[in-house]
């Protein structure tokens, strides 16, 4: 009975919590909502003179399945405007990815575009998701930012431009949809 109890106090404040929004986003003078959509590149070398993505754990097993079951990784990866490294950078995504499925390619994704060029400069979003890598198409979730994504939500879409499987380096096309204020 004690756990109907604790659940139900949790959920009243969540629904209190969220019901509460509205009027927070007036007080605070946020206005109304705002999409933006924004095309970019994301770039992660593993391989390179300068890598943007490094294996930090990997469990002994790791190396035994073909899907890296148990390997993380951290990422500074520059986020350009045209496919090419040398395309203007307009920011990075800094975060890291795990390879969280025994029987096919799939990571957990958390990072940060920490945009610093253009403009929101200065502003970030937060991404996490599953990434299942032998899709065409990817779709991760936006669960917030800062500066002008206050109060972010939406969806990345990830499409492989190129990926060089001796070397793991990767470019992706990032296609961002958000609701902002």
């Amino acid at each position: 009975m004690r756990g109907n109890e604790a659940l139900a106090t949790g959920m009243a404040s969540l629904l209190l919590f969220f019901s509460s929004m509205p009027i927070c986003q007036a007080q605070l003078g946020l206005g109304e909502p705002k999409v933006s959509c924004f095309d970019s590149y994301l770039h992660d070398l593993h391989v390179a003179k300068k890598p943007t993505s490094v294996t930090v754990a990997k469990a002994n097993t790791a190396n035994a399945l073909p899907t890296l079951f148990g390997e993380v990784v951290v990422i500074d990866d520059p986020l350009t405007e045209g496919p090419k490294l040398t395309s203007k950078v307009i920011g990075q995504a800094q975060g890291l990815y795990a390879f969280t499925s025994q029987t096919e390619l799939s990571l957990f994704e958390s990072h940060n575009l920490v945009f610093t060029d253009g403009k929101f400069k200065g502003s970030t979003l937060i991404v996490m998701g599953r990434n299942l890598v032998p899709l065409k198409v990817r779709e991760l979730s936006i669960i917030g930012g800062t500066r002008a994504f206050r109060l972010a939500h939406g969806y990345g879409v990830k499409q492989t431009y190129s990926n060089d499987t001796t070397t793991l380096n990767a470019i992706e096309h990032y296609n961002v949809t958000v609701i902002h204020y």
